[in-house]
């Protein structure tokens, strides 16, 4: 899609960067994405993308806006309070951002949905705030080989990762690391948690994901093997190789098919 003289001057700061120009900026009013759940991280990530000049957006959450939301979660005000988020998250960023196709459904991602919904997008963007419905985008990703970049943040814990079976088969998928038989903690419902410390989490996973969408492979391999934890406290992160398990019920047999054709 050719840019016209309104997208040089809107998208001006990105084409000056080498790593992107007038190519990336085109690929990306080309590219397509999903935003599972719009909350903290969310309905950020969705700002960010839609501002960049995505092309297309699909927002999917069965929520609605509560007042406690509101010192975190800023696309809503007072007035969304009682309305589904996907929907107030559709309207909203439709009219900031004309270009964008922006879709919705204010349903949760299930198993009736899930398939249909991520097999139309280029990257899945996991911002849930549940165990088992990770479970079920990283399944549904791993069987449809659709990168999946997910976040979460509870306290002052933010965890960070990318998985893509097609670029790094090594790395394996979000059930080798976190397991759905594993004891998961509190989250940050019952534990808290501060704005800020969303939005850094939230402006790394979108960063993440248009690194992916801009084809960046050059810049930044290790992203889709590693595990990243940020600690928003001392303000310090760490990061590990993950490893596949290689008797990992979801993405085992579908590695081993591409390994061997």
């Amino acid at each position: 899609m050719a840019l016209d003289d309104k997208d040089y001057v809107r998208y001006s700061r990105h084409i000056m960067l080498p790593e992107m120009g007038e190519q990336g900026q085109q690929r990306l009013s080309c590219a397509s994405a999903a935003i599972i759940g719009l909350g903290g991280l969310g309905m950020l990530c969705a700002q960010y993308l839609a501002g960049a000049g995505i092309g297309s957006l699909l927002l999917i959450d069965g929520d609605k806006v509560e007042s406690s939301n509101l010192p975190r979660q800023l696309l809503f005000d007072d007035k969304d309070i009682g309305h589904n988020k996907a929907l107030v998250s559709q309207h909203k960023l439709q009219h900031r951002n004309p270009s964008c196709q922006v879709r919705s459904d204010d349903n949760y991602l299930g198993h009736d949905n899930a398939v249909n919904h991520l097999s139309q997008v280029d990257v899945v963007i996991d911002c849930s705030d549940n165990f088992m419905t990770r479970q079920l985008v990283n399944a549904t990703c791993v069987a449809l080989m659709r990168p999946n970049v997910v976040a979460s943040v509870a306290h002052f814990s933010g965890q960070l990762l990318c998985i893509d079976l097609q670029k790094a088969p090594q790395a394996g998928c979000y059930h080798c690391l976190f397991p759905q038989s594993l004891k998961v903690s509190q989250g940050c419902d019952t534990q808290g948690v501060l704005g800020p410390m969303v939005g850094v989490m939230a402006s790394m996973q979108t960063l993440l994901a248009m690194q992916i969408l801009l084809q960046l492979d050059d810049v930044q391999q290790r992203r889709y093997d590693t595990l990243y934890r940020f600690n928003g406290l001392g303000l310090n992160q760490l990061s590990s190789r993950r490893k596949r398990d290689p008797q990992c019920a979801v993405c085992a047999p579908y590695v081993m098919e591409k390994i061997h054709g």
